[in-house]
């Protein structure tokens, strides 16, 4: 499903470049749970980045689904990044001025969807996550676990065919990071094809294969028992 080449990014001043990613080859079928792991800056932001369709490579080619979109201007990233693929970060990400209804809907709004469309799938992926009870509740009055529940139903309320995870668990206690890693195992269960940044062997522990960056290259691959 998604394919890179010889992927290269370099980050340029004055003075000084530096590769945050150099030949970096990954294959994820469709389906696949792929796990991304290394220590701090050794590029594996970069390269979700980059499959997401939030950046650019320097050099090296990127294929999703047959497409190339290495060099795809801003615009046509964006465009063509609409319904496709599904992001869920550490952060969460939620905006404080809209509920939890409102927030999920975003994504469909983007996609000029019907009002009752959106209704239906919101209501659905509501259910889904246990928080149909939160529609009408704000981010602050959330708890972590609840808050990064309402970035997986934001993530996953047009059916995204590709799930990108950054550090999903990573502002969670043990409880409520287990209970993310169930949903997005479900996910993958369902044919979502999922690719997680994580420094938590725990969490790579739920993923199919186990890829490995140092110094923005990838060092080991390992498929999961």
């Amino acid at each position: 499903m998604i394919k890179t080449e010889n992927l290269t990014k370099v980050f340029k001043t004055d003075e000084v470049q530096t590769y945050a990613l150099n030949d970096v080859d990954i294959n994820a079928k469709k389906g696949e749970f792929i796990a991304i792991m290394g220590p701090s800056g050794c590029g594996k932001s970069t390269l979700l980045n980059i499959i997401g369709l939030l950046d650019n490579p320097t050099q090296g080619k990127y294929i999703f689904d047959g497409v190339d979109v290495s060099k795809m201007k801003e615009k046509d990233r964006t465009q063509f990044r609409k319904g496709r693929i599904g992001f869920v970060f550490q952060s969460f990400n939620l905006i404080d001025e809209l509920n939890v209804y409102e927030n999920i809907e975003l994504p469909l709004v983007y996609l000029n969807m019907k009002a009752s469309e959106r209704k239906k799938r919101i209501n659905e992926v509501l259910q889904r996550m246990k928080i149909g009870h939160r529609a009408k509740h704000f981010p602050q009055q959330l708890s972590g676990g609840q808050q990064q529940r309402v970035a997986f139903a934001r993530a996953v309320v047009a059916n995204p065919e590709l799930i990108l995870a950054d550090e999903p668990t990573g502002n969670l206690d043990s409880k409520n990071g287990s209970e993310v890693m169930n949903l997005l195992t479900e996910l993958n269960q369902d044919g979502t094809t999922i690719v997680m940044v994580t420094h938590s062997e725990r969490d790579a522990s739920y993923a199919h294969r186990i890829v490995n960056l140092l110094d923005g290259k990838v060092i080991t691959e390992t498929i999961n028992a």
